[in-house]
């Protein structure tokens, strides 16, 4: 199986204040992409792709040349270049789908400012192996596991039947309340330490090509002159598998995430991986 592992970096890291997918996190300089890159190959990953924007490439391969010596071995896809030209980058799926020229087989998608562990890239990647065409894997998180020490988060709460995924629910300002419940304001309600979420960590065949082709085009024609709507790559792995185009096996993860949201999450990031 010849498989990619896809790094989403073209996010504009508004409500951290900077490029936050090229922040050092850990002991050795490494940003959390470095993470991915390191799990991705062990999982099997023989391609690494980053999805970047134009104004952030020089920094990109400076920091791909100080952590392995040459940006040769990996393949940078320029978001913007696939347009039209906006402020913000158009979402997730739209990044995917701009990578449609130089992945050739079935690849991993994930976050660069996220760390999943190397089990959760071996999830992907067997899920991959043991399906068909129609076959796409959702990682998911333990809930608990995904919050942050401070302030609401927004999650995709996955509903989840013998393995298969039923509905993915975009979730907003969840947090633990000073009685240790976690609750939810967007839709309103108590969520379950255990409930499982989607952290954008995803496997799919390369025939989710045409299929994104295809719902960009529908998506552009409604939402052109938005400024700020985006092409979720949740929503079209939703839609796939309500139209039964896509089956969508969740594997559960049982690391625990890392990420940074706001500022003051780094410090605790660094802490956690300083041993990894």
């Amino acid at each position: 199986m010849n498989l990619s592992l896809v790094i989403m970096a073209a996010g504009l890291g508004s409500r951290f204040g900077g490029t936050k997918q090229l922040v050092d996190v850990g002991p050795n300089g490494e940003a959390f992409l470095d993470f991915a890159i390191a799990d991705g190959r062990a999982a099997g990953c023989t391609r690494i792709v980053l999805i970047i924007r134009t104004d952030i490439e020089d920094d990109v391969r400076a920091h791909l040349e100080r952590q392995y010596g040459s940006a040769d071995d990996f393949v940078l896809v320029r978001q913007d270049d696939l347009g039209p030209a906006r402020d913000k980058p158009w979402g997730t799926a739209h990044a995917v789908l701009s990578t449609v020229d130089v992945v050739d087989g079935p690849f991993i998608v994930v976050n660069a400012d996220d760390y999943y562990g190397p089990t959760s890239f071996q999830l992907a990647a067997d899920a991959l192996a043991a399906g068909d065409e129609s076959t796409a894997a959702l990682v998911a998180f333990q809930l608990a596991k995904t919050l942050p020490a401070e302030g609401g988060v927004s999650r995709g709460v996955c509903s989840v039947e013998d393995g298969m995924l039923l509905s993915i629910t975009e979730t907003h300002g969840i947090a633990r309340s000073e009685s240790g419940q976690i609750v939810a304001e967007d839709p309103p309600g108590e969520l379950d330490d255990n409930t499982l979420v989607s952290m954008n960590m995803f496997g799919f065949q390369h025939t989710l090509f045409a299929h994104l082709q295809s719902q960009w085009d529908e998506f552009y024609a409604a939402h052109a002159d938005e400024p700020k709507t985006e092409y979720l790559l949740p929503d079209v792995v939703d839609r796939l598998r309500s139209e039964n185009e896509m089956q969508v096996v969740v594997p559960e993860s049982t690391e625990e995430w890392i990420g940074v949201t706001n500022p003051h999450d780094l410090e605790v990031a660094r802490g956690r991986l300083a041993h990894r």
